[in-house]
């Protein structure tokens, strides 16, 4: 930490009574050195940061920190009180605190102050000696690292016992050095084999003549594995102290421990081979563990991060005594993944399976920049009419009293909005692959994608390359120093260099070329073509109702409304009027033949009439989970119907989303709501065939729902589910 401290940022005999005082004394020092330009502006940075989370620690630490755009340079100011000071720590008041400044656009810097002082702090020496230093340039001088001087003229004396080759070290820097060298080398905190083994091998050189009349050693039992995850809403200061602290117990308790850090910065998933071989799991946390399923079965302790920093011994405790208890049930992991990137990424998964999650991870965060952008463009036309694409800027020219100058705003809005779609797009798809660190890549190369008119196509191309160079750097084994900066500096540096290299240079002009000509064949889309288009998607919008086969031939249509022309417009009105099919037709089917429903569905029905109308696909939902045997393929028959007559009467539409109410957009309106009617009778009267064939199974009119719950046990359950 050279040059973020120095003498004049020491205060060894800090008088304030608040942490509020601490921190303004610590940042007047700041300010008279030139490091900050606001004292009343970063003080509220840093209030708003502890209003956040207490950063009071146990063992009498205050660690108040924060980002500020008051900040020249990443600044460390140290202060030490003789009667304490209030952070919110369990054990009492702090009588060591750190402010640590940071500038605005500084997270390198940022992330990497926290990290290793972190790891500092977690050493009693180092803390120790500070509380002990004399002098302000003392203290300055252990934070930064360095060495203490040595005394040139007095060699050190052997011991007896001493290697000749041995130097003793001394001071906290030593300790420091001891503790967290073998640690810092991967997030394999602890690992017992030559630390345990040393004390225990001390006189084996004195045995080894004797080894021929022993008996041989028996192996040694394997030792207790533990794997645990750290995480915090900072995502550096209490994780990594926590990971610390972990690992030292663990040295001490002879046990083995590799320890996952998630925070702001992204994380690397532990090896599924160590979560199959651990004996438990300690998860220390104030933010939602990522991917927590993979810990299903395992004896598990689950704390705050603060358990984790101040009482590691008691959890290791804990979890052994839960482990000698015997194997607990699965039944404790959530159900589904907290978040798209987690749901099966690193697991046995194949690969299609995972590239269907990225691709559906972009398309989840894309599709409310088209439902916003969309409809404000849909709002713009309706008002204007379809020349408002032609309006000047609103923000040179606009009537606060005329409707057309209130049309060209929605306008210009809503393709503002829509302008975002690939680069959204990209970046998302490559979120899904590697967390946060493939944004900025992803982004790059979306923005690249348009650039070089590689369209919506372009846009997955970059988010799959984007994740992928983002996985590759991530696999490189980094020095522990290095890991702060990683995520913020080097692997988005990277990345985005990469990427934006391969989607100029290599594979934008082909994409480019591809997605004109699929434009090309769209503009020219009449007759039988036209026809077998509408009954395909059509087909994929009614399969999943909602899920990623429904999202592809969504995504195809909304796609091509970036560029429209008539036969992209052509697509995206047999898109929507297929979607609409599958709760239009439950509801119907519903109300003509409700004794063939249980009561919940026939509930559900007089809802999926609006869901329906509003283009809310997955309004047939519990009616697939049901019964999917006779629903999907109904859903299926009458989507394919509305997809053709749709493109058969030449409809077209404007606005991505909106169902009947969009209907002003829609060219051949009259035409398009007889689509929608035409695939909605078909589907409703199928599924009523079907369920009557069945009826008879069921016995009387009066007891046929009982007997559908009967014969579908997993209604319940799919109903959960999917209505999460």
């Amino acid at each position: 930490m050279s040059e973020l401290i120095s003498a004049d940022l020491v205060d060894l005999d800090l008088s304030a009574a608040t942490k509020d005082a601490a921190a303004r004394s610590l940042a007047e020092r700041m300010v008279a050195a030139g490091r900050v330009t606001d004292l009343e502006g970063f003080l509220a940075d840093v209030a708003a940061r502890e209003a956040q989370m207490p950063t009071g620690l146990d063992g009498g630490i205050g660690i108040p920190h924060c980002r500020s755009a008051h900040v020249t340079e990443p600044t460390l100011a140290f202060g030490r009180s003789a009667a304490g000071i209030d952070f919110g720590a369990a054990d009492g008041p702090a009588d060591l605190i750190f402010l640590i400044a940071a500038p605005t656009g500084g997270d390198a810097d940022h992330l990497s102050i926290l990290s290793s002082l972190a790891r500092q702090l977690m050493d009693e020496a180092f803390t120790g000696a500070l509380r002990a230093a004399a002098e302000p340039a003392r203290a300055a001088a252990l934070i930064r690292g360095e060495q203490p001087e040595q005394q040139p003229e007095q060699p050190p004396e052997e011991e007896p016992g001493e290697e000749p080759g041995e130097e003793p070290q001394s001071g906290p820097q030593a300790a420091s050095r001891s503790e967290s060298e073998p640690q810092s080398q991967s997030q394999s905190l602890s690992e017992p084999g030559p630390e345990a083994d040393g004390p225990r091998s001390a006189d084996a050189p004195a045995s080894e003549p004797t080894a021929p009349e022993t008996a041989p050693e028996a192996p040694a039992p394997a030792p207790f594995r533990i794997v645990a995850v750290t995480s915090c809403p900072t995502g550096i200061a209490h994780t990594y102290m926590a990971a610390e602290s972990l690992a030292k117990a663990a040295r001490a308790a002879e046990v083995e421990l590799t320890v996952e850090t998630q925070g702001s910065a992204g994380f690397q998933r532990l090896d599924p081979q160590l979560i199959a071989a651990a004996d438990g799991v300690i998860l220390a946390h104030d933010v939602e563990v990522r991917d927590r399923e993979r810990f299903a079965g395992k004896p598990l302790v689950d704390v705050g991060v603060k358990a984790g920093i101040n009482r590691p011994a008691e959890l290791i405790a804990e979890v052994r005594e839960k482990a000698a208890r015997g194997p607990v049930p699965a039944a404790d992991a959530p159900a589904r993944p907290t978040a798209p990137m987690d749901q099966g990424a690193e697991t046995t998964d194949g690969y299609a399976t995972r590239l269907r999650t990225w691709l559906m991870t972009g398309v989840s965060y894309m599709v409310p920049f088209v439902a916003a952008g969309g409809l404000l463009i849909a709002l713009a036309f309706a008002i204007g009419g379809y020349t408002v694409d032609k309006a000047p800027s609103v923000a040179d020219h606009f009537l606060w009293t005329e409707s057309a100058s209130w049309a060209a705003l929605f306008f210009q809005v809503g393709s503002t909005a829509f302008g975002f779609l690939v680069p959204v797009l990209a970046g998302f798809i490559a979120y899904g692959m590697a967390d946060r660190p493939g944004l900025v890549p992803g982004f790059v190369g979306g923005a690249v994608a348009l650039t070089v008119n590689a369209g919506f196509l372009g846009g997955l191309i970059a988010g799959l390359l984007a994740g992928a160079v983002v996985r590759a750097i991530q696999r490189v084994d980094v020095p522990p120093v290095l890991r702060g900066i990683m995520p913020v500096v080097v692997i988005p540096l990277l990345s985005s260099a990469a990427v934006g290299f391969l989607m100029f240079l290599v594979v934008g002009k082909p994409i480019a070329a591809l997605q004109k000509a699929l434009t090309g064949w769209l503009s020219g889309l009449s007759g039988a073509n036209a026809v077998i288009l509408g009954v395909l998607l059509g087909l994929m919008m009614c399969f999943d109702l909602g899920g990623p086969l429904n999202k592809v031939a969504y995504a195809f249509a909304v796609g091509g409304l970036a560029n429209p022309n008539p036969g992209s417009l052509k697509v995206m009105a047999a898109v929507m009027a297929a979607g609409m099919v599958p709760p239009l037709a439950m509801a119907l089917a519903t109300t003509v033949r409700g004794r063939l429903f249980t009561r919940a569905e026939r509930e559900n029905g007089k809802a999926a009439w609006v869901l329906g109308a509003s283009f809310i696909t997955e309004g047939a939902i519990p009616f697939a989970a049901a019964d999917p045997l006779r629903v999907i393929p109904s859903a299926m028959v009458g989507g394919a119907v509305t997809g053709g007559l749709s493109m058969a009467f030449g409809c077209t539409l404007r606005a991505p989303h909106g169902g009947v109410f969009v209907v002003p957009l829609i060219g051949q309106p009259l035409l398009y709501l007889l689509a929608v009617a035409a695939g909605t009778v078909v589907s409703a009267a199928l599924v009523v065939l079907l369920k009557s064939l069945r009826a008879p199974a069921a016995g009387t009119p009066g007891t046929d729902a009982p007997a559908a719950d009967a014969t579908h046990p997993q209604v319940s359950t799919h109903r959960e589910v999917t209505t999460h």
